[in-house]
């Protein structure tokens, strides 16, 4: 039997269809199971560490990438790589800040709120996509890059667009090895 030319695009789609349809099934558990938006932020958060403690192996293994010299270079390549690599979308980035340890990186589409239409008005401090943050926090501390990962804006809850934001909290000479 041969391959029709679109089968692999037709599998792509489905895996995440299945995806996203998993992770609002993970959400809807997790509001289920605590009372508090704080606590299934936590929670969501943590997950996503733990994901992207081991994500990042196979993320080094399968993109070929050099190692980044600066903390600019580190937010490109989590937009332009990674998310093309893991979500299929490439958000843009923007530095925030004069010292150039603060980035955000904006999301036209969320691939992981596809069949989301809005949050429920009682879960309006629910950061649905939380995981993303630890994801990107996990990995990065694994290449030695301590950071804090948060939602900036968020289109679930009325903004124009989706944004998180990545502060490196070290100086550059402070990842230095010494010896």
């Amino acid at each position: 039997m041969s391959r029709s030319p679109g089968r692999k695009q037709e599998n792509h789609k489905i895996s995440s269809e299945l995806f996203v349809l998993t992770y609002g099934a993970l959400v809807a558990q997790l509001c289920k199971d605590y009372e508090k938006d704080e606590d299934v932020n936590t929670c969501l958060d943590r997950m996503g560490y733990g994901i992207g403690v081991r994500l990042i192996d196979d993320f080094l293994a399968h993109s070929s990438v050099k190692k980044c010299r600066s903390y600019s270079e580190t937010a490109d390549m989590i937009a332009q790589v990674a998310f093309k690599m893991y979500l299929g979308v490439t958000p843009s980035v923007s530095c925030s800040s004069a010292a150039g340890n603060e980035f955000s990186l904006i999301l036209d589409k969320n691939p992981l709120v596809e069949f989301v239409e809005e949050l429920p008005a009682e879960r309006a401090s629910l950061c649905y996509c939380n995981l993303l943050c630890g994801v990107i926090r996990g990995a990065l501390e694994m290449v030695h890059l301590a950071a804090e990962v948060t939602f900036l804006q968020d289109k679930l809850k009325g903004d124009a667009v989706t944004e998180i934001g990545i502060t490196f909290l070290r100086k550059p000479e402070d990842r230095k090895h010494k010896r």
